[in-house]
């Protein structure tokens, strides 16, 4: 008797399926920030998932830096969106100009820290230098200079998958979410949920998935796209 030998399931997530998980989060997340009350349990166990949100973000920069085939075209992208986006980030979240700006600084910081890490001409003081240049000037970004760290980190680290998440996460506990942490606010243990990314990872396959416009741009324009209305529906609507 023959018996059919049916192929395994193995449950697997490419580049595009991180992006859909990660722009999904971030708009519950600044959603959240906006309906649910921060005292309730709902706020917290919400903004606990969507903490996955700028993790995600920060290993699909670093994977892009190896990946690009044009990285002048990288970096000029991230920028032009930083730009753009700040504006509809400080109008949502009733900030100054020079007060805050949104997580794509941040990132940007970080694809300049990881480009210099990589650099096989500049010394290796002056890496350093420019490392703690790019956290400086991410100071004032939503994630600040974690993401630039988590961004380095994860490109450092590409080969060594349990390096990437060890550092990940010490980064994460380190300056994330300890400082968080106090004894009058119990709500603040949603930053325990950075840690929610580490499966996703684990399953990532290392592909891109589907080659398309949307998933090229979609996340650069949902961002500020997003954010605007937000604040219109917040502020003028309800």
């Amino acid at each position: 008797m023959e018996y059919t030998i049916k192929p395994s399931f193995k449950l697997s997530l490419n580049a595009n399926a991180l992006k859909i998980i990660a722009v999904t989060a971030m708009i519950v997340d600044h959603s959240t920030f906006w309906l649910v009350p921060s005292n309730s349990s709902l706020y917290v166990i919400l903004r606990m998932f969507v903490r996955l949100a700028a993790p995600i973000m920060c290993y699909l920069i670093s994977e892009g830096y190896f990946h690009t085939s044009n990285k002048k075209k990288y970096f000029k992208r991230l920028f032009i969106f930083a730009l753009l986006s700040h504006y509809p980030y400080i109008l949502y979240f009733n900030l100054t100009s020079l007060q805050a700006t949104s997580v794509i600084w941040g990132l940007f910081m970080g694809l300049l820290a990881l480009s210099t890490s990589q650099s096989k001409v500049m010394p290796i003081p002056v890496k350093i230098l420019v490392i703690l240049m790019c956290c400086l000037l991410s100071w004032t970004a939503d994630w600040n200079y974690i993401s630039v760290l988590w961004i380095l980190a994860f490109g450092i680290f590409r080969k060594n998958f349990s390096l990437q998440m060890l550092s990940f996460t010490l980064i994460g506990m380190l300056f994330y979410v300890l400082p968080g942490f106090s004894i009058t606010d119990g709500n603040a243990i949603f930053r325990l949920g950075i840690l929610l990314v580490v499966p996703l990872l684990t399953i990532y396959d290392g592909t891109r998935g589907k080659k398309s416009f949307l998933m090229k741009w979609g996340f650069y324009i949902v961002y500020p796209v997003h954010l605007l209305v937000l604040y219109v529906l917040r502020y003028y609507i309800f």
